[in-house]
């Protein structure tokens, strides 16, 4: 007796997942990375909003009040001119996080596109480029960024029009950190781009006539555009830090408070045991920079092709 059997019926194919997504479903899924994330969230909102909620700050001087305590109407206490150090951190989160940003918005583009072209033309271009950042880089940073600043002194950009830039204060600071940062992204772009060029699509974009500038950035700046990703993250630690040092050394941001100047203000008052400003400035910068150190690591990771798994 002949048995019938039914036909197998096969299953549809699973939709498969781009970089992206993937990435995002595992920071998602990760809740150390989650909370970084929130606390970054926060500081972003505070940046926003502080520079609208306290733009007076400045004037609110009470030197009946000076160097109080932390109490209920001054949660963080006061400073030596009676003003409140809650509104100043607050304040500090503004200037460092846009400090920051604007950083990173000049530094990682430039570092991908002279990586990329670096690494696609090689010859006398790749020679060149790789003699700018190793100049640079044979620099200590700090000495570098510090020259820059005094460089940037009393100067203006586009001085007399409607698009003046005064480099004496916070943009001076951003564009310095930034003329500064865009190394190792370049060195990182160089080097990928160097194997994508080799691939099997590169070679068939050149085939078919397409000139070097297209293939750059159709096919090679969005298969390293991840890398930009990761440097912008992971660049937000070293801006901050960097714009704390230099407000430290009073070559920072001159018309609003900062944390490395509250520190600098506050640094003998420990002494004396007034220890609210100092404590503030460190611990809002602790915490920033922390959050970002373990939010760029884990978005490194979960961007990174080679540790992705079925």
């Amino acid at each position: 007796m002949t048995t019938l059997t039914q036909p197998a019926v096969s299953a549809a194919p699973r939709a498969g997942r781009s970089l992206w997504s993937d990435a995002v479903r595992r920071i998602r899924r990760d809740p150390v990375a989650m909370v970084c994330f929130g606390i970054i969230a926060v500081y972003v909102l505070i940046a926003i909003v502080a520079p609208f909620a306290f733009g007076d700050w400045s004037n609110h001087y009470d030197y009946d009040n000076v160097n109080a305590h932390p109490s209920w109407s001054e949660p963080l206490g006061t400073d030596a001119l009676g003003r409140s150090i809650y509104q100043k951190t607050l304040l500090g989160a503004h200037v460092s996080m846009t400090v920051a940003f604007m950083a990173n918005c000049i530094a990682v583009p430039v570092g991908m596109i002279l990586g990329a072209i670096a690494g696609y033309y090689g010859k006398w271009i790749d020679d060149g480029i790789v003699w700018l950042y190793t100049t640079l880089a044979s620099i200590p940073g700090l000495i570098l960024l510090i020259a820059l600043r005094f460089a940037f002194m009393d100067r203006k950009l586009f001085g007399g029009t409607p698009l003046q830039i005064d480099l004496d204060g916070m943009a001076g600071v951003y564009i310095a950190l930034g003329v500064m940062s865009w190394i190792g992204t370049c060195r990182l772009v160089r080097a990928e781009t160097m194997k994508i060029r080799e691939l099997d699509y590169v070679l068939a974009a050149r085939a078919t006539g397409r000139r070097g500038i297209g293939i750059l950035f159709r096919h090679v700046l969005p298969n390293v555009f991840h890398i930009g990703i990761i440097q912008f993250s992971l660049g937000f630690v070293g801006a901050i830090s960097a714009e704390v040092m230099l407000s430290f050394l009073n070559l920072g941001v001159k018309d609003m408070p900062s944390w490395g100047k509250m520190i600098n203000e506050a640094r003998m008052d420990l002494v004396v045991g007034r220890w609210w400003e100092v404590t503030a400035a460190v611990v809002a910068t602790f915490l920033i920079v922390l959050a970002w150190n373990i939010f760029g690591d884990r978005l490194r990771d979960a961007l990174d092709p080679r540790l992705k798994t079925a």
